[in-house]
């Protein structure tokens, strides 16, 4: 049910410049560079995404989630690939009331309906890349196993009590509502309807005897674990968002509904006639994934990242917490939150016909080609607009032209006939700049450039750590930006392999960008791992050597052995990725001269 929505980098210059180009050697960014962490946490690591409600099909935003965790987690396996432990959840809620109406309706058993749509989320995700590691039902057998178990323990710590609830429900959201969140709406009839003040769907008055939690007990435990760690919810204005909810009375929460009225889901241990409600089954299942009850989910829970739309927030950073504090657990390491995609400026709705198909946009802007457009266009912050021509403009300006054409430029049969990694002359490009000669050839801008991808894999490391993909790639964008520059500026098509004067600064060109274009590459696996793959295997390095713990830059700028130094490049693998908008295709060849 768990339903969603949705650097420039600073060139440094006199001093600064000088003396990051003058440490100790090249870069290496494995492990120990990346910032000391607590042991536990970085022996393992688990991501989760919502569970997907299966009563439509899936949408942009859905995709949207998984693909923040797929990269996250990437990411965390291109960092620490051999040691690391990482589990990465994915799944579909296909309990409760909104599922059990919807089947009716179509005239299938609910299990038929879940089927259908699950298999469709599964067959997206397998599509789009997600590298999960676990796709959990709420359906399953193992499932209901941990929910029961988990009721029990709250039973057993006298948090449940039976008690009548009476008030407002939302079944099109499956939760309840306090008169404070309930307007009044013109009905298609014309009349005033009673609605859920936040999404708009219609809410009806329930009163029945259920199940009810002790959720009062945890407003000041919830508060202290908060202002504890401000970083528990991430981006901050969400965490400053939860704990204004937590200054307003936190009322106990009903957690069961009769049995005559929602049939569809998990029976209450010993009291057939009563259901666990939908939210309380659902958020179980990040438990049930890593094993609980079993002893071995211990190990696993301190280190839990939910990556969830802003929507189910409430859900997440208070209802579920409260839970797990009330089960002597606690609270989840992590909970990153996103907001939601529009489409042309309007929620997306199917009402309105605007819905977005990923698997249309997959196949017409290519899996890479749509993970970039939605990592990069994404911001957590706030809501992102969705519209065909602003895929095609960023895929065709980043990956098409700035990448692709770096890449074709450097691997040209022209420019690069023995189709090598050329060496690099520390004559032409001495490692400290300001130095004249006749051999000398770089410029202040070209230290600007080493400089920045010097520092780009940190900036970057730094960005996931935030939980700001979106700025990984743009501080990516802007280098390659740079070293087109770099290329522009030096001009290595007007440059002669025969002449002794221009070889080996021709040579330094070519090793600099190719260089440029292995960060690059090995920066952008998390993201777009075919394209990735490409441009590496295009490179010559090998699968062994694209790991954040191999991405020394430039060594030889460094006075070391460089390992690809006149190493041959990777077989032709044509454009690496070919632009969208055709009707300018002639700059496509203007990158192949």
């Amino acid at each position: 049910m768990l339903r969603i929505s949705v650097l420039r980098l600073l060139g440094r210059s006199g001093a600064s410049r000088v003396s990051l180009l003058q440490d100790s050697g090249p870069r290496h960014y494995g492990s120990s560079s990346l910032g000391a962490r607590d042991d536990a946490r970085e022996a393992r690591a688990y991501f989760t995404t919502p569970i997907f409600y299966v009563n439509a099909a899936p949408h942009i935003g859905h995709l949207y989630s998984a693909l923040l965790a797929d990269a996250l987690c990437r990411y965390r396996r291109l960092r620490l690939p051999s040691t690391a432990a990482t589990r990465f959840s994915t799944g579909t809620d296909e309990h409760g009331l909104k599922i059990q109406q919807a089947a009716a309706s179509a005239g299938v058993a609910p299990t038929e309906l879940c089927d259908r749509v699950s298999a469709q989320f599964q067959q997206l995700f397998r599509e789009a890349g997600i590298s999960s590691t676990d796709f959990i039902r709420t359906t399953e057998a193992r499932h209901r196993v941990a929910v029961q178990h988990f009721w029990e323990v709250l039973e057993d710590r006298g948090l449940l009590y039976k008690g009548l609830y009476e008030g407002w429900y939302c079944a099109s959201d499956e939760c309840f509502l306090p008169e404070a969140k309930v307007t009044q709406q013109l009905g298609p009839s014309g009349d005033l309807c009673p609605v859920s003040l936040e999404s708009g769907h219609p809410v009806s008055w329930t009163k029945e005897e259920n199940y009810i939690f002790r959720l009062s007990q945890f407003r000041e435990p919830l508060q202290r674990w908060l202002r504890g760690d401000p970083q528990a919810i991430t981006p901050e204005p969400f965490h400053h968002a939860v704990l204004q909810w937590l200054e307003e009375e936190l009322p106990d929460l009903s957690v069961s509904r009769r049995s005559s009225h929602l049939h569809w889901g998990i029976p209450v241990p010993g009291d057939d006639s009563q259901t666990i409600y939908v939210w309380l089954d659902a958020l179980v299942n990040y438990l049930t994934v890593i094993g609980y009850p079993n002893a071995e989910f211990e190990s696993w829970w301190p280190v839990t990242s939910h990556i969830i739309g802003k929507d189910i927030l409430k859900f997440h950073a208070i209802y579920w917490p409260a839970l797990l504090l009330g089960a002597g657990m606690s609270p989840p390491h992590r909970i990153y939150v996103h907001s939601h995609w529009t489409v042309c400026g309007q929620k997306m709705s199917k009402s309105l016909g605007n819905v977005v198909d990923p698997k249309t946009c997959l196949d017409r802007y290519t899996v890479d080609g749509f993970r970039y457009f939605l990592l990069r266009q994404g911001v957590p912050n706030w809501d992102c607009d969705y519209y065909d021509e602003k895929v095609v403009r960023l895929l065709d300006s980043e990956l098409a032209d700035a990448l692709g054409g770096l890449l074709n430029r450097c691997t040209a049969n022209r420019i690069n006939p023995s189709g090598t990694y050329p060496v690099f002359c520390t004559t032409c490009f001495p490692r400290e700049p300001g130095l004249m000669g006749p051999s000398i050839r770089a410029q202040t801008e070209d230290y600007d450039l080493v400089s920045a991808v010097a520092t780009l894999p940190k900036q970057v490391a730094d960005h996931y750590d935030n939980f700001q993909i979106y700025k990984a790639l743009e501080a990516v964008s802007s280098c390659v930006r740079q070293t087109n520059g770099f290329l522009q500026r030096h001009a290595p098509w007007k440059l002669n392999w025969e002449s002794p004067v221009d070889a080996p600064w021709l040579g330094t060109v070519l090793h600099v960008a190719l260089e440029c274009l292995r960060v690059f590459g090995t920066l952008l696996q998390p993201v777009t791992p075919s394209l990735a793959d490409k441009l590496l295997s295009r490179l010559g390095v090998s699968a062994t050597e694209r790991g954040l713990g191999q991405l020394y830059f430039l060594p030889r700028f460094y006075g070391r052995p460089c390992p690809f130094e006149g190493r041959r490049l990777g077989p032709e693998t044509g454009l690496l990725f070919p632009r969208l908008d055709q009707s300018r295709a002639w700059l496509v060849k203007a990158h192949r001269t």
